[in-house]
């Protein structure tokens, strides 16, 4: 194995125990929420265009379960499909209060989590792993991180 090989296989390691934290909620903190209607919630709160059809690749799910979430959410009190004033036959979500404090407390859990993870990096080294982690997320989202 080559050094580039070698320091891939180290960054995939990583992502995938990063993946199994939040899997198991780590870094969201303790809440009875669980960590697939979670996911939605994170969606919803990032781009408030969202609606059931376009969650289901922002999740990675058909659309079948993206939908399950979707209701999961809203019988949870957390989300509310509210109709589209430019298309009335779609429904846009939208959090509720509730889904409001539900992510402002996680952001806040995942954020202290952080903090606490790089509390003895220079201040330097914390500004070049945001540039670096931002640039590769970047690259993996215009789909360079996909097999060929």
């Amino acid at each position: 194995m080559d050094e580039h090989e070698a320091i891939t296989e180290t960054v995939e390691a990583a992502m995938v125990r990063i993946r199994r934290r939040q899997t198991r909620g780590a870094l969201g903190g303790d809440t009875p929420i669980p960590v697939a209607v979670f996911r939605v919630l994170d969606a919803v709160a990032a781009d408030e265009s969202t609606t059931v059809s376009t969650i289901a690749p922002t999740l990675g799910v058909d659309q079948p379960r993206a939908s399950r979430l979707v209701a999961q959410a809203v019988s949870l009190e957390l989300l509310e499909r509210v109709a589209d004033q430019q298309d009335g036959r779609r429904a846009m979500l939208r959090l509720t209060g509730a889904g409001q404090q539900a992510v402002a407390a996680a952001q806040t859990g995942r954020r202290t989590a952080m903090a606490a993870a790089m509390s003895d990096w220079t201040p330097a080294e914390r500004a070049e792993f945001a540039r670096l982690l931002s640039r590769f997320v970047d690259a993996m989202d215009e789909g360079r991180g996909h097999p060929q």
